[in-house]
């Protein structure tokens, strides 16, 4: 039977743009708000929430809330060694930033970028339709967002390093719109780490995310999501990419935390000779359950796109994947992948995936495919006869699983950043003998 979920009154009146933002930003605003309140919610027989667990969208009783605990938050946002910029906000509010990158790079709170460089941020925010799913939701981040990062590189500037954003949730059932604008000039060169995480442990929060990718010609833009909320706190992340001729863009998810993400990744390849490489690491335990949902827009004649992700389940916990490969008409020399693989750890999780091409276009090479397994008798054998009890095996083969796919990130200092969430995760599990 079809249900129609009733909206919860996340904010029952529009919210209030401050008057030193510039009016366009006040006018999209109030129209997202409108257009919010016009969407229909999803409702279960919607192909794009196919096998979603629909009531996780209530969102009742969730507000949002001032900083609190700044001081500890600062002193625990530990990551890379040395970034080339630190920013971190706890409740969507900036209290720290520390930078050591050079002239020529923008790197600001989107609340100040929105008044010193007004007309930049217009040009370049929001500007995708949102296609998969959450339409009403993006419009309430539109309409609700307060902060989040901007990065700008100009044109010939190659960033050495990572800027490093840390964003805090911290209070009982408090909501935030994080938001990442990251733009490159031509032949320009930058990398971003998101890493949301929560105060405690015990505290319900909402993270409602949108990321605006903008890869200039002959760019190179890496983006890197850590998503290690508490197991209470539910997630709606939104990653919107666009790629340029010869430019080349990487998005990479890995979800650790949250009892409840939704994930919708689309990149559309804009330009001939433009790449994008769309990755995730998944590894939900419990009862969590991970939605991913992705396209790949091919709009531009020889372009290359690669899909890889990985998802480790373990106790009853669910994953859905359901990606496209688009290919416009005149999009000829496409060459586009798309590979979801599942490792299942236990015998009551569950792995759901659909992956789809549609072809408008002559002379391309395009694949998709999904597998799922459990790990063979036969390794935990190999590596029981070489003196590793069968727990650690276990671990070890799914850690060994979602290596490949952080080592396509090609950056020392990150992938030891992203792998110490995996291998605290894997810890986890193997400690309570999941």
């Amino acid at each position: 039977m079809s249900t129609t979920l009733e909206m919860p009154s996340l904010l029952e009146t529009a919210p209030e743009t401050p008057a030193y933002l510039p009016a366009w930003f006040a006018k999209r605003q109030q129209a997202a708000w409108l257009r919010f309140l016009a969407t229909p919610a999803p409702k279960r027989g919607d192909e794009t929430w196919r096998f979603s667990t629909i009531k996780q969208l209530d969102f009742s009783g969730f507000q949002k809330a001032p900083a609190t605990g700044v001081n500890d938050l600062i002193e625990r946002s530990t990551g890379l060694e040395s970034p080339a910029a630190k920013l971190i906000f706890v409740n969507d509010e900036l209290v720290h930033v520390e930078s050591h990158l050079p002239e020529g790079v923008i790197c600001v709170p989107l609340a100040e970028a929105l008044v010193s460089h007004s007309d930049l941020v217009q040009s370049h925010f929001m500007k995708q339709e949102t296609r998969l799913g959450s339409a009403k939701f993006a419009a309430l981040h539109e309409a609700s967002l307060t902060n989040g990062l901007f990065v700008h590189v100009s044109d010939n500037l190659e960033i050495e390093g990572t800027i490093e954003v840390h964003h805090w949730i911290t209070g009982e059932n408090t909501v935030v719109f994080p938001h990442t604008l990251i733009v490159t000039g031509t032949s320009s060169k930058v990398r971003v780490v998101d890493l949301f995480r929560s105060a405690d442990e015990l505290q319900p929060g909402l993270a409602i995310a949108f990321n605006d990718l903008c890869a200039g010609q002959n760019s190179k833009l890496d983006y890197v999501a850590i998503q290690a909320f508490n197991e209470v706190t539910r997630v709606i992340q939104i990653n919107e990419t666009a790629t340029f001729r010869d430019a080349s863009a990487i998005g990479f998810i890995l979800n650790t935390g949250a009892s409840w993400a939704r994930n919708e990744s689309l990149s559309r390849l804009e330009g001939p000779g433009s790449r994008s490489d769309m990755l995730s690491v998944s590894i939900p335990a419990h009862l969590q359950e991970y939605d991913q949902r992705t396209f790949q827009h091919h709009v531009s004649e020889g372009a290359y796109s690669d899909l890889l992700y990985k998802n480790s389940l373990y106790d009853d916990s669910r994953t859905i994947f359901s990606g496209l490969i688009f290919v416009d008409e005149g999009a000829h020399h496409t060459d586009a992948y798309q590979t979801c693989r599942n490792l299942l750890m236990s015998d009551t999780c569950e792995a759901n995936s659909m992956p789809g091409l549609e072809i408008n276009a002559d002379q391309v090479k395009c694949s998709h495919g999904s597998t799922s397994s459990q790990i063979s008798d036969e390794e935990i054998f190999y590596l029981c006869a070489r003196g590793i009890n069968p727990a650690n095996a276990r671990q070890l083969i799914a850690r060994g699983f979602s290596v490949d796919v952080v080592e396509r990130l090609k950056s020392d200092d990150v992938e030891e950043l992203v792998l110490k969430f995996i291998d605290k995760k894997f810890d986890h599990v193997s400690s309570r003998g999941a």
